[in-house]
């Protein structure tokens, strides 16, 4: 196990929660803009967060609802093919 990883093991649901709402507005609760750098370290968090946690997909980062259809269609029309979840392969990097 990466110290990455055992330092996101430790990571409480309010912290996990309030490095999900910085990288959502892109500033730390004190108002302070995240770096390129921290906004993806902190996503990285997030989402290796989620998958250790065993969060429903439907819980996680990125997730949508009747997903896997191109923008400006409906599920009634969409003939594109389902997203898949490789969120595991990319946290994994």
């Amino acid at each position: 196990m990466s110290e990455f990883d055992k330092l996101v093991s430790q990571l409480t649901p309010d912290v996990y929660q309030r490095l999900k709402t910085a990288v959502e507005l892109g500033k730390w609760p004190d108002g302070r803009k995240l770096s390129n750098e921290q906004r993806e370290t902190s996503m990285h968090a997030v989402l290796t967060y989620e998958i250790h946690n065993n969060l429903p997909e439907s819980e996680r980062t990125g997730y949508m609802e009747g997903g896997g259809f191109t923008c400006g269609t409906s599920n009634k029309s969409a003939k594109s093919e389902p997203v898949s979840n490789d969120l595991a392969y990319r946290v994994g990097k």
